[in-house]
């Protein structure tokens, strides 16, 4: 990947323990910023990326040319409007767009960490981007936001500083993953280790890349971000460029080029290591188990109000496990808000011009701005 100086970083001078038991110092934070900061520094939006996403939301990613992972939903007089919020996002640690992760130098081995890398958690992660606020001066949010893992992070965020955000937003998310997901996460894991160029993760001191098992690995990961009904109103059984069965194994189908194609640009812009990472971060969490077995004691010291957003067709974060969220949140008599939004379009809905969501999200936050 073409990692350049157009990525902001953050140097964390001060030590973080991490859930493994390690303690990182002097470690990279990259971060992209969107909005002004306003005088009372109160309108500040942190917003927490998914699994493959990074710290440029929206507008031009200088990396990859492309537009940011949320531009439906960032910018200007859009539902999380620019001209009113600053908006900052941060890579997660582990990850490949310029926070620490595996694909940096070992100073001791001189040697990049690969698989020597700490195992990290979705608090790690969380721990780690606290950092951000103090850098901007910023005592409290006026939101926290995220979808899928993201939204992992909105939860953890609360739970460790429930005096640092006015409002959170957890969208399309879970509080503990589930051991469907954990084998969805392992079937690509299993692709990435299984290609002979991963060379048990040093794969760079071979200068080869694993893009078959990471391409496997997005493929299958793609399948679940969208829905039985989408695929098949989108791809049904039509044929790519042809007319008739080729009796081969080359892309016969649409929604099978339309797979390939998805693998192969992501091999472009994702590091196979910090795959193996994120997912496993993912796996980890258990908000639940963190707070032996009792969610609501997870947020029992927050005046956070709370907008939990889930979509009809998700099956990777189905509505119930949202509704659980809320359940818990209500048993302490705390603020939330629930909807769910209808969509076929899958886990991806929020990442998607879903009209019913934008405008939600954006009431919301309107509303709670002005309050």
């Amino acid at each position: 990947m073409n990692i350049n100086e157009n990525i902001k970083t953050l140097i964390i001078k001060k030590s973080l323990k991490l859930d493994c038991g390690q303690i990182i110092n002097n470690f990279p934070l990259a971060y992209e910023t969107y909005g002004s900061l306003n005088k009372n520094k109160d309108n500040a939006i942190l917003v927490c990326h998914a699994l493959t996403g990074d710290q440029f939301i929206t507008g031009l990613n200088p990396i990859t040319k492309k537009d940011g992972w949320w531009s439906y939903a960032v910018g200007p007089n859009k539902s999380i409007d620019t001209n009113k919020y600053f908006v900052m996002c941060a890579n997660v640690i582990g990850g490949c767009m310029g926070s620490f992760g595996p694909s940096h130098v070992n100073p001791e081995t001189k040697k990049k960490y690969a698989t020597d890398f700490p195992v990290i958690t979705i608090n790690d992660i969380v721990n780690a981007q606290e950092n951000l606020l103090d850098y901007f001066g910023i005592k409290k949010l006026f939101s926290v936001v995220g979808g899928s893992m993201g939204g992992m992070q909105v939860l953890q965020f609360v739970s460790n500083f429930p005096e640092r955000t006015k409002t959170a937003i957890p969208i399309a998310c879970t509080s503990s993953h589930s051991a469907q997901n954990i084998a969805f996460n392992e079937l690509g894991r299993q692709a990435i280790t299984a290609d002979h160029n991963w060379s048990e993760g040093k794969y760079s001191s071979n200068k080869t890349v694993p893009d078959k098992g990471l391409a496997v690995a997005r493929m299958a990961a793609h399948i679940t971000y969208l829905s039985k009904k989408g695929l098949q109103e989108k791809f049904g059984r039509n044929l790519q460029e042809r007319d008739r069965l080729k009796f081969g194994f080359d892309a016969d189908f649409q929604i099978e080029s339309y797979l390939r194609y998805q693998g192969s640009v992501f091999v472009d812009r994702f590091d196979a290591n910090s795959y193996l990472y994120i997912t496993r971060a993912m796996d980890y969490f258990d908000l639940v188990k963190q707070y032996n077995g009792n969610l609501s004691d997870a947020f029992k010291n927050t005046k956070t109000k709370f907008f939990i957003i889930s979509f009809t067709s998700d099956w990777l974060y189905p509505t119930q496990e949202n509704k659980d969220i809320v359940i818990a949140l209500n048993a302490i008599g705390a603020d939330v808000g629930f909807v769910e939004i209808e969509s076929d379009k899958g886990h991806d809905s929020f990442l998607l011009d879903v009209p019913d969501f934008l405008k939600a999200l954006k009431n919301f936050l309107d509303k709670s701005y002005i309050e």
